[in-house]
């Protein structure tokens, strides 16, 4: 699966709209929830970069806090962030950076499980953070309860939920699925120390079905029936193995 951030006949299989009203409102809680324990180890603030920063919700929840800066790479997103008056930029990272530049902060929000070589972006991640820069990676998880609910799925034929949840065909598909463990793993090899590791909620009702079936591919009638598996059961699933982790990493 190969990224496609900047292709048109990719894009045209996601209803954009639809993927933003269904994810805005919970992304949103999860960054104020990242932000707050965040201002606890940078309680003076501090230069942000927000690697893939898409609609920007980052970006405004921590402006008050931090000197922020995003980095886009899609040209149809980016064009929306840009014209909201953020300060973004459009590119990949590290490449759309000048080469001194430094930041305290450096986060990922769902985007380093889309990145194809995680080795040469920790690396890169070390070379433009200050000496006590702090690294935050939020990522679905493989321990998770959907990832293993989909696994198992996939054993007995039925793939289509393990391929959505690898974003396959989507302009920018996962091309890692991390835990705890092997992540905490990969960033004390690349010289990193591990500061915090925790878990966000990955579900609510609102939006749901939004989710769901944004991309056009399911009918009508099996992405309904999801959604209500996933309502009637979703009491049992928030107690399950979280679907979301994040780390924090010193340098």
């Amino acid at each position: 699966m190969e990224p496609a951030i900047n292709s048109d006949a990719v894009h045209r299989l996601i209803d954009e709209e639809a993927r933003k009203s269904g994810l805005k409102e919970l992304r949103t809680s999860n960054f104020k929830y990242l932000l707050r324990r965040l201002k606890k180890y940078k309680p003076g603030g501090g230069r942000l970069l927000d690697v893939g920063c898409a609609h920007g919700w980052f970006l405004e929840a921590a402006c008050e806090d931090f000197d922020v800066v995003g980095l886009e790479p899609d040209m149809r997103i980016f064009n929306v962030t840009s014209a909201k008056g953020l300060p973004v930029v459009n590119g990949f990272f590290p490449d759309a950076l000048n080469k001194e530049e430094v930041f305290d902060i450096i986060i990922f929000n769902d985007v380093f499980e889309h990145i194809p070589n995680a080795n040469f972006i920790l690396d890169s991640c070390r070379k433009h953070l200050k000496a006590d820069g702090l690294l935050i990676l939020n990522v679905p998880s493989s321990s998770g309860i959907f990832y293993r609910l989909a696994k198992l799925l996939q054993k007995c034929g039925a793939c289509g939920f393990f391929e959505r949840l690898w974003q396959k065909g989507l302009p920018s598909p996962h091309l890692h699925y991390f835990n705890d463990k092997n992540l905490c793993n990969l960033l004390e090899k690349n010289q990193f120390s591990i500061e915090k590791v925790g878990s966000l909620p990955a579900l609510q009702l609102k939006g749901l079905y939004t989710r769901i079936s944004y991309t056009g591919k399911m009918s009508v009638i099996y992405s309904l029936l999801i959604y209500v598996l996933v309502a009637v059961t979703l009491p049992v699933l928030r107690a399950c193995s979280a679907d979301i982790i994040y780390i924090f990493a010193k340098k």
